[in-house]
This record gives C-alpha cells, sequence and structure tokens, in this order.
C-alpha cells in the first residue's frame, strides 16, 4: 500500500567538473609539438520536475541522499572529458521547495514546471586552452570546480479546485466519494482519512477536481490532531465547503458551533478570507439531521452562506451541489488572468564591475584581509597549488582582475594575512604586492621563478639575523674558517 509523504528533507548534490589536462602533443620528428591537454566535462545538475502521474513524496523519504554524477577528467590529444549526467527527479504537482530556513525557492506547480537545486561544477580548462600569446606551452591545466551541495525540504500543498472541511467523521470521505470516482477509507470513527483525497466531478461542461482533507479540530492551526500537517493542502483551492455534521451524538456540539470552530482555525492559519465558502449540511437523511438542519438552514443564509441539505447515503441534494461548485469554480477560473505561451526569457545574472569585496576582519591571530567573490573563489578552488606555474598563474588573474589594487587601497601591507573565500575552506597567504602580472616567465615546466625569490618575511627575519650576528662577534665572521690551520 502506498503511503501518502507531503514534506521530507532532500540532501543533493550536483556532480563535480572534472581536472584539465597537462599534456604535450608528441610524435616522430615532433618531439614538442605544442599543449595538447582537454577540457574537462561538466558536474551533472540536479533538477526537480513536475510530473501529474506523482501524488507522493515517499521515494524521496526513503532515499532522501541524491547525486548526480561527476565529469570525467579531460585527456592528451584534445580529448575533453565527458559531461556527467543530470540528474532529474519528478516531484508532484504543487511542490513547494524550501530552504532549511524556511525561505521559498521555487513553487512548482503545472506540468513540466522545473528547478535546478544543485548546479554542477565547471570542468577546468586543458593546458590547449589556457595557451596564449605570452604562454606559449603552459604546464599546468586547471582543476574541476565541485558541484553544489544543498539541503532543501519538499513541501506539498494539492492543488485543486474545492477542499472539503469539517470536523472527523463529517462525512466528508462519504461525500467525496459518491461526488467523483474517488474510494477513501470509509469507517465510523474519527480520524478515518489520514492523508489527503483527490477525486475528479464532471457537472454539465465543467470538470474540476476535489479534495477531502483530514478532519480538523479546535487548535488545529496550533498542531493538534491533523490539522497542522494538512491545512497547507487548502492554501490552493478556490472554494471551501464545510461540511457540517447534522447527526452528531456529541451533545456539546452542533452544525453552527462546529463551522465557527473550523473558520476560527482558518482565520489563524491565515490566507484564506477570500475564498468563497459553501455550507454542506450532511446526513440529513435521518429524522433528527433532518429536523436540525431546518432549525440552522436560516442562520447560516443570513451569515450569507450558500447552504445546500445532502446525504451521502440516499445521495440526495449531490446535483444541486455538484452544479453549484462547477458554477463557483468556473466564475473563479475566468477571473483569473489568462496564461500566455511560455516565452523563454534570457537573464543574465548581475555582477559588479570589480566582481569581488573586500573585508579587514580581526581574528585571534590578528588582521585579516578576506577576499570574496564568484571569480577570486572559483579561480581558488580550480588551482592545483603543488605547481608553482599554476600558482603564478593565478597571481596573474587576481592581478588583472585588480584584487592587489583594492588591497593597498584597503590598507594592506606587503606580509599581512589574505584570505580568498569564506570560512575555514579559504586560501590563506602572506600577500607580496610584489607578485605581479607580467610576460610568460620562461623556465622548467610547471616552475615560475618568480618563487625563487625569498618572501618579505624571510628577508627581513635573515636581515634581522645579520644585525645580531654583527653585534655580537663584530666584524669576525664565525662560518669563516680560510685562517685555520
Amino acid at each position: 500500500m502506498t503511503t501518502f509523504v507531503d514534506r521530507v528533507e532532500l540532501h543533493v548534490a550536483a556532480g563535480n567538473g572534472g581536472h584539465g589536462c597537462a599534456s604535450v602533443h608528441r610524435e616522430k620528428f615532433k618531439p614538442l609539438g605544442g599543449p595538447d591537454g582537454g577540457n574537462g566535462g561538466r558536474g551533472g545538475d540536479v533538477t526537480l520536475i513536475v510530473d501529474q502521474s506523482v501524488t507522493t513524496l515517499i521515494d524521496y523519504h526513503h532515499h532522501p541522499h541524491r547525486k548526480a554524477t561527476n565529469g570525467k577528467p579531460g585527456e592528451g590529444d584534445n580529448r575533453s572529458g565527458k559531461d556527467g549526467q543530470d540528474l532529474v527527479l519528478v516531484v508532484p504537482d504543487g511542490t513547494v521547495v524550501l530552504s532549511k530556513s524556511g525561505e521559498v525557492l521555487a513553487d512548482l506547480v503545472g506540468h513540466g514546471t522545473s528547478f535546478v537545486a544543485a548546479q554542477g561544477g565547471r570542468g577546468g580548462l586543458g593546458n590547449a586552452a589556457l595557451a596564449s600569446a605570452r604562454r606559449k606551452a603552459p604546464g599546468f591545466a586547471l582543476l574541476g570546480v565541485p558541484g553544489e551541495m544543498r539541503d532543501v525540504v519538499l513541501e506539498l500543498k494539492t492543488v485543486a479546485d474545492v477542499a472539503l472541511v469539517g470536523y472527523p467523521s463529517a462525512g466528508k470521505s462519504s461525500l467525496i466519494s459518491v461526488l467523483s470516482a474517488a474510494k477513501p477509507k470509509i469507517a465510523d470513527y474519527p480520524f478515518t482519512t489520514l492523508v489527503p483525497n483527490l477525486g475528479v466531478v464532471t457537472a454539465g461542461s465543467v470538470t474540476y477536481t476535489i479534495a477531502d482533507v483530514p478532519g480538523l479540530i479546535p487548535g488545529a492551526s496550533q498542531g493538534r490532531g491533523l490539522g497542522l500537517e494538512f491545512l497547507r493542502h487548502v492554501e490552493r483551492c478556490e472554494v471551501l465547503v464545510h461540511v457540517l455534521d447534522c447527526a452528531t451524538l456529541e451533545s456539546d456540539r452542533d452544525p453552527v458551533s462546529d463551522l465557527d470552530i473550523i473558520e476560527e482555525e482558518l482565520a489563524q492559519y491565515g490566507g484564506l478570507e477570500n475564498r468563497p465558502r459553501v455550507v454542506v449540511l450532511n446526513k440529513t437523511d435521518i429524522p433528527d439531521g433532518k429536523e436540525l438542519a431546518d432549525m440552522v438552514r436560516p442562520d447560516l443564509l443570513a451569515r450569507g452562506y450558500e447552504v445546500f441539505e445532502v446525504s451521502a447515503v440516499s445521495r440526495t441534494g449531490l446535483r444541486e451541489l455538484s452544479f453549484a461548485l462547477a458554477r463557483i469554480v468556473d466564475r473563479a477560473r475566468a477571473a483569473k488572468p489568462k496564461q500566455e505561451a511560455t516565452r523563454i526569457v534570457i537573464r543574465p545574472k548581475a555582477v559588479d564591475d570589480a566582481g569581488f569585496v573586500i573585508r579587514a576582519e580581526e581574528t585571534s591571530e590578528g588582521l585579516v584581509y578576506r577576499v570574496l567573490g564568484e571569480k577570486p573563489e572559483r579561480w581558488v578552488r580550480q588551482t592545483d597549488f603543488a605547481n608553482d606555474e599554476a600558482v603564478g598563474y593565478l597571481a596573474d588573474r587576481l592581478a588583472r582582475l585588480g584584487v592587489e589594487d583594492q588591497l593597498k587601497k584597503s590598507g594592506a601591507h606587503p606580509g599581512d594575512t589574505v584570505a580568498i573565500g569564506p570560512g575555514e575552506d579559504a586560501v590563506v597567504f602572506d600577500w607580496e604586492p610584489a607578485m605581479v602580472a607580467g610576460a610568460e616567465m620562461l623556465g622548467r615546466r610547471g616552475e615560475d621563478h618568480r618563487f625563487d625569490a625569498p618572501r618579505a618575511a624571510v628577508a627581513r627575519r635573515k636581515e634581522k639575523e645579520a644585525e645580531r650576528m654583527e653585534r655580537e662577534y663584530g666584524d669576525f665572521d664565525p662560518f669563516d674558517d680560510s685562517g685555520r690551520g
């Protein structure tokens, strides 16, 4: 038996981008034919898409961890790596995607509506793509970017035209079973219905869907009973139908007080004030029920409600009710703006001229200048720090982006600590403004002679050591043994 699940927490991970390849073309009589390393493949995305044949989130309840495939690394002879395969996850119509903090990321309504929950990482460029007039034979390649990882919450809000609301055992399940072909569970005890039931009703030329929402009780908007879990299923409904029990055996209940209590719970939940209401006095086939319905009908009419006396057992009054609901639904559909054909609109992501910001932060280890921005953070993730030439290429890119100029304007001095990226995953180094961009630095593959020069901090340390030695030994050099016999 299929279990109905309408709220799950999903952990998605996109595929990582494949690494670029550093390779040199070799063949007979052409020992150095130039760089031919291919690019890495793109990591696969994780996409949520609406499929109307799916009605529950049960699959993600049992298997909440989903991951797309990684991109393949590039190879020599200009062979690019294969892209990772996108992971497509089907969800029911009416699924709302939320962040862990409750922020709405997407509202998926309508067959085929999609949302990229996690974006795959970029593939790294091979050395063939990095070759330029100044750097003819790069001895490095860029690493692939890790795919995005995200925790999202999926909430299902039933997409229906009419919602049946009321106390437990008011006869909602019986009513939907005779109005439509739905076959919900029906029994003579409260909370028989534990999940929303959907049915399709045809009245004349109008076809509409009707939802049986599990029974509400006082305090449902605060979590009592099943109300808080299922009140959201009435949010998308155009018409609310109050099903009132005219044959209840509880002495402290009557149809009018039941209506007032349910309306109070709907008001506290919020957002349903403008929905049209219809009142159904159910179980009028019982003599006492018919008598009670005749007593409360004038009061309900005086409040402005459209009232129908029905019996799901004898099926009296159902035709009038179904056509009345069809009329209200048709009127609500006509009032909605007409949906135009979906047009593809390209909205480039807005970025500022710099593409990064620099913040001075006081930490326990002293002042740190933190560089934050999509470009520099991605460049750092793509750099192989075991390769001096790759590090030099990163320094060139940061200098051309204007990071060093902004560091100077922010008050940074040589030897200050600079971190690129947020949190503990940032790359931390001592800033040396002499590391400027320039023409190609010739040398052995994978090396950059700019890193052979001593760092400023090391030079200052050696200078202080030399001064100390001069104070202690004067002109005598303790390391000079040329005068010894």
